[in-house]
């Protein structure tokens, strides 16, 4: 749909279908104006939308807009129609802050989603903590979000570190060896990830160098001219989004993937298709992956947001889509959108298969908020026939093994009066 007629359609006020090209709407417009006098539900989304973890940002925000209108399609929530107003962050704090706080002040939304930055995410939850609004993290990974910082509002969608290392160490360890070599992100997500590898890896009787090195890099070589001096069995690029494309074209660049193996926690699917073929290796996790067979719900998702949206459907997008489809399914628990109300029903609240898109029991764990979904482990490759086929699932880790009990997370839910 060309955006001129889209601009129409939207003037005169339609509630939009899950046939939407949602590739062409406008990204910080909202995405459904209220039909025939009704009071809309407003979900604000806050997310870099700029900047190196631009693609990531970008996907979520189009799975949370197939989802509004599929939503918007069956009647919306509680009977009104879904608005969403999504706002960037510029993968800055202050910014993601400021963002966070428009929204609820004079936008007046009823719940808030993001962000794709751990830190930014982190800093959004002391905001609508202290204003009593709900609030979902679709792709934050730092582990207090849901651990010692957990907060009674708060609920996250995509693993904890801990989960991503704990589901991947043990065949990083069996197909490489216990030699790793780290280039992490030096803010709250890379912290995390890398003290829970570390711990992995230590239980192995393993041992590691490596660089913490700013979020945005773009020069890599004195890092891995260090790495290949130490000479790892096995190199972890825990970085995001462009950083981390700049850094896998760099090691093909050194023809470092004679000399070490390639992995680590996330390599995600808008990453791995902007890097060589080379680069497109070594062993991963994926939080969602389109391709299971067999597992019903998944391949009719998979075609019809081909359709919508013009693309294959990643981790990313199933974040905003299982994100918006959590909140219309706790208010219909709740039958309110009040913040604390939504929040007592989202506890234990359990997926329906048409939403969790996965095999087993994807749930919002009581005691910390975290979303027990499963780690799809497995191997990087180039695409075979299919060009978004470049993943093949070995094993899947149930969300709790992965995360251990609620006791080691250092949660201590509190709830208001």
């Amino acid at each position: 749909m060309k955006a001129g007629k889209l601009s129409g359609v939207l003037r005169r006020r339609t509630i939009l279908t899950a046939g939407v090209a949602i590739g062409a709407l406008p990204i910080a417009s909202p995405f459904i104006l209220p039909a025939r006098g009704e009071t809309p539900v407003k979900l604000g989304w806050v997310d870099p939308l700029t900047g190196i973890l631009s693609a990531l940002a970008q996907s979520e925000v189009e799975g949370a807009r197939y989802a509004v209108a599929e939503v918007n399609g069956k009647g919306g929530i509680l009977g009104r129609p879904v608005e969403l107003l999504v706002e960037d962050s510029a993968n800055d704090v202050g910014t993601g802050v400021q963002k966070t706080r428009k929204l609820i002040d004079r936008d007046q939304v009823d719940a808030i989603f993001g962000d794709v930055n751990s830190g930014i995410a982190y800093a959004m939850s002391q905001v609508t903590n202290e204003k009593k609004v709900f609030h979902i993290v679709p792709g934050g990974h730092t582990d207090p979000i849901t651990g010692a910082d957990c907060k009674w509002n708060v609920f996250r969608i995509c693993n904890t570190t801990s989960m991503d290392a704990a589901a991947i160490t043990p065949e990083l360890v069996k197909t490489f060896g216990k030699k790793w070599f780290f280039i992490t992100p030096d803010y709250a997500y890379g912290h995390t990830l890398q003290d829970a590898f570390v711990k992995n890896l230590k239980k192995a009787g393993g041992s590691y160098d490596g660089d913490m090195l700013p979020i945005n890099t773009s020069d890599f070589s004195a890092t891995l001219i260090k790495a290949k001096g130490y000479g790892p069995n096995v190199l972890l690029n825990n970085m995001g989004g462009l950083a981390q494309i700049n850094c896998m074209k760099q090691f093909t660049q050194f023809g470092l993937g004679k000399d070490m193996g390639l992995g680590g926690a996330l390599f995600e699917i808008e990453s791995i298709k902007g890097v060589p073929k080379d680069a497109q290796t070594g062993w991963w996790v994926m939080e969602w992956w389109w391709n299971q067979p067999g597992v019903p719900h998944v391949a009719d998702f998979v075609a019809a947001f081909r359709k919508g949206a013009g693309k294959t459907p990643s981790a990313r997008h199933w974040f905003g889509y299982a994100g918006i489809h959590s909140v219309r399914l706790a208010a219909e628990r709740a039958k309110s959108l009040a913040g604390p109300k939504l929040a007592a029903a989202m506890e234990d609240l359990e997926l329906p298969p048409d939403v969790a898109l996965q095999p087993g029991k994807v749930r919002y764990r009581a005691g910390d908020h975290e979303l027990m979904s499963n780690v799809f482990v497995g191997q990087v490759h180039p695409p075979k026939g299919d060009a978004d086929d470049v993943f093949a699932t070995a094993a899947l880790v149930p969300g709790e093994a992965a995360a251990g009990p609620v006791a080691e997370t250092g949660c201590k839910m509190s709830h208001p009066a």
